[in-house]
């Protein structure tokens, strides 16, 4: 499998440059081969993930009926808002040139009507499973561009929020139990 999606992000990279990376980075072709996204993937991978966790915390924060998730998706908007800001001040302050986006990805955006549709135990379960998820792709998205991403500012920030996000997974891992 690896092989494959090496040819395929080897042929994106031949194919055209600029989509290049981002299509390699939105198939996930940079994360199973460990490279790291670019400075514009890496943002609005960043940014939506924030949009997401807010959003879909503060339904858990309505909807749950368990006192931990309600606490956990708290700590999700805190958190997020606060990553969601530094990400914003890096941009607007010309540390970093790129621009932010303004909504979630489809696929996020797709996640969170799912989650609408729900309520209660059902609710909580895919709110826990999707909390899981999005913070294995934050904590790769983090270390990749971290370890080694090119705009030197952002792979600080990066580096330096990636604890917070591991713990986050931690968490979440232990609500799905």
């Amino acid at each position: 499998m690896k092989s494959i999606l090496a040819f395929a992000g080897l042929s994106l990279m031949l194919a055209s440059p600029v989509l290049a990376q981002t299509a390699a980075e939105k198939t996930g072709v940079n994360s199973v081969m460990g490279i790291a996204p670019k400075t514009g993937d890496f943002i609005t991978e960043a940014a939506s993930s924030d949009m997401f966790e807010i959003e879909s915390s503060k339904l858990a924060v309505e909807r749950s009926q368990d006192a931990a998730t309600k606490a956990f998706a708290q700590q999700m908007i805190a958190d997020h808002t606060k990553t969601s800001d530094e990400l914003k001040a890096l941009v607007s302050g010309g540390k970093v040139n790129a621009t932010i986006p303004t909504a979630m990805s489809s696929a996020q955006q797709s996640m969170l009507d799912d989650l609408k549709k729900l309520n209660g135990d059902d609710f909580t379960k895919q709110y826990h499973s999707d909390q899981e998820d999005v913070h294995e792709d934050a904590v790769d998205l983090f270390k990749r561009y971290g370890d080694e991403g090119e705009n030197t500012e952002l792979k600080a920030w990066a580096a330096k929020t990636r604890p917070a996000l591991e713990h986050h997974l931690m968490m979440a891992k232990d609500m799905n139990k």
